[in-house]
């Protein structure tokens, strides 16, 4: 299913057909690169050189987060257990959350630490929990990387302290944030919304500003260096749509909030989402041949939701295209067509459309009665 995920997120990652020229002109930021994306279709609403190698900075801590968020899943790390923190950890530059060398803290200052806080300190303390040492850390994040579809990103570090073969790009760190959210929903609404958080006797806020200025805003992060410059990656939920925008390469902090909320609200003003079939809602009932059952349902295994210019919905059009024959056995996820979609008669996209259910071979008999049936069709 991992290939299908990603194929789906192929096509529906694909720029917007022409009727984008009957919408305002998407905003210009004052950034070096920068990505709008609707999360439930997966469509680009705005773009600027999204595939450009950049430094990431502190947005390294998204990988880092979510590597700790699937540790805690698989029970190899627990929340309220206690991690030592190391001499490396302690000596780690930058921003901190002050753990102190010797001591022992809980996982679940760390997380905070490095989400709030955005401790480099805690980013070590946690790939050293979670890998041994920081350079296997690495090597974890850049293989989930792979796995997330992130083709031009490379990790040398926890933090993202700087190195030549550190960078990601636009789109990666958007592929990274959705995921975060898609796979880890109760992880991300318990930390990335945290305005502040105390430690050591330090109290620090949150460096997401957004999350004091739009209540819609739940996250997720900053990062800055000299050669970075300032970035974010932040999402707002206004009603049941979820928008993520990447910002990279601002000239200040206050800039790069303000372009951040520049993009999503252009994309809340501009843009509905309209959803075509629900998760295992039948598109069609296709004829199976040589099968136990004589037909399959077939659809999507998640929400089919497209992103169209707003009062577009009505005008959506679309249209299954299958084999003229399915023949058993038919495996459940198995591709058996394309569902084309169309915007005043305009292209729009095309989604691979899934068998809902397993139809297995029929005995002999039933395979000898269907084969006679289909010389004669």
């Amino acid at each position: 299913m991992s290939k299908l995920r990603s194929l789906l997120l192929l096509i529906l990652c694909l720029s917007l057909p022409a009727v984008a020229q009957e919408l305002p002109t998407p905003p210009s930021l004052a950034a070096k690169s920068w990505l709008l994306v609707d999360v439930a279709s997966g469509q680009t609403l705005a773009a600027q050189a999204p595939e450009q190698r950049l430094e990431p900075a502190s947005l390294t801590k998204l990988m880092t987060a979510y590597l700790s968020f699937a540790a805690i899943r698989q029970g190899t790390l627990k929340v309220d257990q206690t991690v030592p923190v190391s001499q490396k950890a302690w000596k780690t530059g930058g921003s901190k959350m002050f753990i102190q060398v010797g001591t022992q803290v809980r996982v679940d200052d760390l997380l905070k630490g490095m989400i709030v806080q955005s401790g480099n300190d805690a980013c070590v303390a946690l790939a050293e929990a979670i890998a041994g040492d920081e350079e296997n850390f690495a090597q974890m994040m850049n293989r989930e990387a792979q796995r997330l579809g992130m083709k031009d990103s490379s990790f040398r570090n926890a933090s993202g302290l700087p190195d030549p073969q550190h960078y990601t790009t636009a789109r990666d760190l958007a592929l990274l944030a959705a995921a975060l959210i898609r796979d880890f929903p109760e992880d991300y609404a318990k930390y990335y919304s945290l305005k502040e958080f105390r430690y050591n006797n330090i109290t620090q806020p949150n460096r997401n500003r957004l999350l004091h200025i739009d209540p819609t805003v739940d996250g997720l992060k900053t990062g800055h260096t000299e050669a970075a410059g300032y970035c974010l990656v932040s999402s707002a939920k206004r009603g049941p749509r979820r928008l993520l925008s990447v910002v990279l390469g601002a000239a200040s902090d206050s800039k790069r909030m303000q372009e951040s909320l520049k993009l999503l609200n252009y994309g809340f003003q501009f843009y509905d989402a309209v959803q075509l079939y629900a998760r295992n809602e039948a598109v069609a009932t296709l004829k199976v041949w040589k099968g136990e059952q004589p037909s399959v349902r077939v659809g999507f295994t998640t929400d089919l939701v497209l992103t169209v210019p707003k009062g577009f919905g009505p005008r959506i059009r679309s249209e299954l295209v299958s084999p003229q024959r399915l023949v058993a056995p038919i495996a459940a996820g198995q591709v058996l067509g394309t569902l084309k979609v169309s915007l005043d008669d305009k292209p729009y996209g095309e989604y691979p459309v899934l068998a809902l259910a397993a139809v297995p071979a029929a005995g002999i008999i039933g395979r000898m009665i269907d084969t006679i049936r289909l010389w004669f069709n």
